[in-house]
C-alpha cells in the first residue's frame, strides 16, 4: 500500500502559513548571506571553489549586499559587524582581482587585512574558520 503525499489543498494551507509566520527583515536577512556566500564562492576564496571565480558575479554579490545591508543592520545588531567585515573581504578581493592580484586563499581571507572593528574580537569569523556557510545568530 502506498502512502499518498499532501493534498493540493494542504500544501496550499501549509504555504500561507508559513508565509504569515515569515517576516520580512527574515528574508532580507537570509538574502544578503546568501549573496555573501555566493560572492566568496565566485571569488574562489573557499577551498575547493577556485574554478567557480567570476568576477562579474562577485561584483553583483557584493553591490547587492551592499544595497541591502542599511535594511538588514538594525535586525542584525551586534552581527552586523561581522557581516560588515565580510563585505569588506569580499570588495576587497573583487578589487585585488580587478588590478591583476590574485586572491589570497589561506583561510579563505584576502591578503591585505581589514580595518578591525575595536568592539570585535580579532579572531577570523565563523565562515573564515570553516570555510562553510555563515547563518546570523548560529
Amino acid at each position: 500500500m502506498t502512502s499518498q503525499g499532501p493534498s493540493e489543498e494542504e500544501l496550499r494551507a501549509a504555504y500561507e502559513a508559513e508565509l504569515k509566520r515569515l517576516r520580512v527583515e527574515d528574508v532580507l536577512v537570509q538574502t544578503v548571506v546568501s549573496l555573501l556566500n555566493l560572492g566568496g564562492r565566485k571569488a574562489g576564496l573557499a577551498p575547493g571553489t577556485e574554478d567557480e571565480r567570476d568576477p562579474e558575479q562577485l561584483r553583483l554579490a557584493i553591490e547587492g549586499a551592499r544595497a541591502l545591508m542599511p535594511l538588514v543592520e538594525p535586525v542584525l545588531g551586534a552581527e552586523a559587524a561581522q557581516v560588515r567585515e565580510i563585505l569588506s573581504q569580499l570588495q576587497m578581493t573583487y578589487a585585488q582581482t580587478r588590478s591583476g592580484q590574485p586572491p589570497a586563499q589561506e583561510g579563505g581571507a584576502p591578503t591585505a587585512e581589514p580595518a578591525q572593528d575595536p568592539s570585535q574580537p580579532e579572531a577570523p569569523g565563523p565562515a573564515q574558520q570553516s570555510g562553510r556557510l555563515w547563518i546570523p545568530g548560529q
